[in-house]
């Protein structure tokens, strides 16, 4: 009785009706709660596994129309609107650049002033190398391996014409007076190459610029294979593939009467005359990397491990950016 008599004195206190049959509060809450529910009977159940892939496609079509925002701002404007992200950078990052940057002034003041000393000869350079062969038979498993020995020019000493390939970026902030240089070679971009006459004045400045280049001077069959996978035409300053011979006939046929590819590569391994108008027609070709993703991403080169002149093997180093 007790009990009831402070259960209707709170009720009253509250302004709440309640009945005496009604449960305690306490008891009807937990009568709430444990019933089951029968909203949701007809919903179809999803894996886990599909929402995941869904969150991760959603995520990462946001992302990619973030660096699409980001890439149209900064054609529009010239500055970065949209941050991809925010990263720490370490202070030894700034003083390795700094000393980097120091380093090359010096090399670029010093062979400016006194040539590349040691590292350059005037003269023919003669090496040789080994070169392991198979004799041809149906029988692989009695095939005999020979050795040969073949000798090559290692240097582009006394070459008429020369393949520049620009094979760093400009990670390292290079001075100015190089990326001129680069500049007036036409060789922006990295892995872009092209062909130039191998002239005193050409000479010294491959030698300002040598850390940034591979050059030398390629075989014919390489000239040839460069013209028909990798070849592109300026006409009219738009960059043309050379697909087809009316190209080149409607661009130098009626001035200098070159009407097909064969020209081309005819004026270029000879050289011709017309060797600069040739030159300066095409555009620079596009090459791949030299080096491998697990080169860049594990292993950490330093860029610019392999450059300078490489004359007449400079056809491998084709082979593996073509």
């Amino acid at each position: 009785q007790k009990r009831k008599q402070d259960n209707k004195l709170d009720r009253s206190s509250t302004n709440f009706q309640f009945n005496d049959t009604d449960p305690p509060i306490c008891q009807k809450y937990y009568i709430c709660t444990m019933s089951p529910s029968t909203d949701h009977k007809d919903l179809p159940l999803v894996p886990e596994s599909v929402l995941k892939r869904r969150h991760d496609l959603d995520d990462l079509k946001r992302k990619r129309q973030a660096i699409k925002d980001d890439v149209v701002g900064r054609k529009s404007s010239g500055k970065r609107q949209a941050k991809r992200g925010e990263y720490v950078r370490k202070p030894e990052t700034f003083l390795a650049k700094a000393k980097q940057r120091r380093n090359e002034h010096t090399r670029y003041r010093r062979v400016k002033k006194k040539g590349m000393q040691k590292r350059a000869s005037k003269d023919p350079v003669i090496e040789t190398k080994e070169i392991e062969t198979v004799a041809a038979g149906n029988d692989t498993q009695n095939q005999k391996s020979e050795v040969k020995v073949i000798k090559y020019q290692a240097n582009s000493a006394g070459a008429p014409f020369v393949f520049v390939m620009r094979i760093r970026e400009d990670a390292g902030a290079p001075p100015k007076c190089v990326l001129n240089i680069l500049n007036q070679l036409r060789l922006k971009e990295p892995n872009t190459g092209v062909f130039v006459r191998y002239t005193p004045v050409t000479r010294r400045h491959l030698h300002l610029v040598e850390p940034w280049v591979v050059y030398g001077k390629p075989s014919n069959g390489i000239v040839e294979d460069l013209m028909e996978r990798r070849s592109f035409g300026n006409v009219n300053g738009e960059r043309v593939p050379l697909s087809d011979n009316t190209i080149v006939e409607n661009a130098l046929g009626s001035k200098h009467g070159l009407i097909c590819m064969e020209d081309l590569v005819h004026e270029l391994t000879g050289p011709g005359d017309l060797f600069d108008v040739v030159a300066k027609f095409l555009w620079p070709f596009p090459l791949s990397s030299s080096r491998s993703k697990f080169e860049k991403n594990l292993l950490a080169l330093k860029q610019g491990k392999d450059y300078g002149d490489k004359g007449e093997e400079i056809d491998e180093y084709i082979k593996q950016m073509l």
